[in-house]
């Protein structure tokens, strides 16, 4: 064999899983179809849109931050030229660090378009046309996703737009309609409106990040309206055409919407068409691929990993993929992952969540109570002016336990990982109580929501002792 690994995809997944397979003492080689490095993770996704939102949050931090970027005098258009500078450094910054962190570790770096040619042989297409087979004992697959694009909707990359495209924007438009009332829409929703845009909302949902809790949706809603955002909610779109004057979207309604500019942000498709993965014998359903918990195929020694494999499609989550299914593949280790897994939504402000929602917990029939914790209610939420943030425990009455944490406001994307650490680890309400947190943080918040909880919990008994005595 050539290698012992060969990893078709070069983004969060694909990087973890070339760097344990180096430090195992494994010859492995990632293959990138792209000119650059990183994926959807580093050049169309997670840290292009988080290092615009960066510019997006500051402005909404301060009129006076207008000043400190050196944008004042120009404008909108300034602003925007400024949030892609930041953008493009990070980018470049980032994608250096992974390049020599590849080399280092002596991971060979393979440019071109792979395909199955067999159970243990890829084939690598240059640019020039020429084709080389490669072979490996095990092969990996992270070749990740990209957005959704039906073939009704005019894409053009210059009015009618996905989540890409938008990424290369040089001006900003007076109007924006996003399509779509999940994450990614939702973080787009919030760096154009922070930046001066007329951003309007259309979803089929009855509210925004229709899976979580109502509560925690609600401060978002809140500051998208406060933010001049309309919604058009429970609506469907019919039809998207493009004039002169920018966009015309039709409803099922029949409303009408006009708009500079259209972003259709509505799920992503995996990359799997050009894999060939029926050359292997690996099983493909909707071009998704199936695995098992150790994150292989139907073929064992061919494995998946990241938005390939459907949900939670998440660069944290892709990483930590990566680095079992190696293991598993060269000293047949099984690695358990913590269970309770930290979301973020990187919208202004910040949703960040772990555990189960209430949904959840009234669908499983868990008796719960729930503690509340307002960051207007800490000395460092009133510092910082964030009025509107909210930590919310769920909590277990039968043994205390936290079943699930959800945070909206500043640094929520952070504070959620003292929850999650205190479930993993089957910790308690108590843990935090006990606790002592610096003072004055946000932090602060989880042992404000603890002692909420103690409170309904002391009602509630209170509640059961009178009807057991009538």
């Amino acid at each position: 064999m050539d290698y012992d690994i060969i990893i078709i995809g070069s983004g969060p997944a694909g990087q973890h899983a070339a760097w344990q397979a180096a430090r195992m003492g494994k010859r492995a080689a990632i293959i990138e179809r792209k000119d650059k490095i990183g994926g959807a993770g580093l050049q169309t996704g997670t840290i292009p849109s988080k290092a615009l939102r960066e510019v997006s949050y500051l402005l909404t931090r301060s009129g006076g931050m207008r000043g400190s970027f050196g944008v004042g005098a120009r404008g909108q258009h300034g602003l925007l030229a400024e949030a892609v500078r930041l953008k493009q450094g990070v980018i470049a910054q980032q994608e250096s660090v992974i390049l020599q962190r590849i080399l280092r570790s002596g991971v060979a770096l393979i440019p071109g378009e792979a395909a199955l040619y067999d159970a243990h042989t890829v084939a690598v297409s240059d640019a020039a046309g020429n084709t080389r087979k490669l072979t490996a004992s095990v092969i990996l697959l992270a070749s990740g996703s990209r957005p959704r694009r039906p073939a009704d909707i005019p894409f053009d990359k210059q009015t009618v737009l996905d989540s890409t495209s938008i990424l290369n924007l040089r001006h900003l438009p007076e109007s924006l309609l996003v399509v779509g009332g999940g994450v990614i829409a939702c973080e787009f929703v919030s760096i154009y409106a922070a930046l001066g845009v007329q951003v309007s909302v259309v979803d089929s949902h009855k509210q925004l990040l229709a899976y979580l809790s109502e509560d925690v949706v609600q401060v978002l809603a809140d500051s998208f309206l406060a933010m001049g955002v309309t919604f058009h909610m429970q609506e469907r779109v019919a039809q998207i055409t493009r004039d002169e004057a920018g966009t015309l979207t039709t409803l099922a309604s029949g409303k009408q919407l006009r708009a500079d500019v259209v972003l259709f942000a509505q799920g992503r498709e995996p990359n799997s068409a050009g894999l060939t993965v029926e050359r292997a014998g690996v099983e493909i359903q909707d071009g998704w691929i199936s695995v098992n918990a150790d994150f292989q195929t139907n073929v064992p020694h061919i494995y998946a990993v990241g938005d390939l494999i459907g949900r939670p499609a998440l660069a944290s989550t892709g990483m930590e993929q990566g680095r079992a299914a190696v293991m598993h593949a060269f000293s047949g280790e099984t690695h358990v992952t913590a269970e309770n897994l930290p979301m973020a939504v990187y919208t202004i402000p910040e949703i960040s969540y772990v555990g189960k929602t209430e949904q959840d917990v009234i669908k499983e029939g868990i008796p719960y109570v729930i503690g509340r914790a307002y960051f207007k209610d800490s000395a460092r939420g009133q510092i910082i002016g964030d009025a509107h943030g909210l930590l919310k425990l769920i909590v277990d009455t039968r043994n205390e336990k936290l079943l699930g944490v959800h945070i909206v406001g500043e640094q929520a994307s952070e504070l959620v990982h003292i929850g999650q650490l205190v479930m993993n680890l089957n910790g308690t309400m108590r843990d935090l109580i006990s606790n002592v947190f610096n003072y004055p943080t946000l932090a602060e918040c989880y042992k404000i929501a603890a002692l909420d909880c103690t409170h309904s919990l002391k009602l509630r008994q209170q509640q059961q002792q009178q009807q057991q005595q009538q």
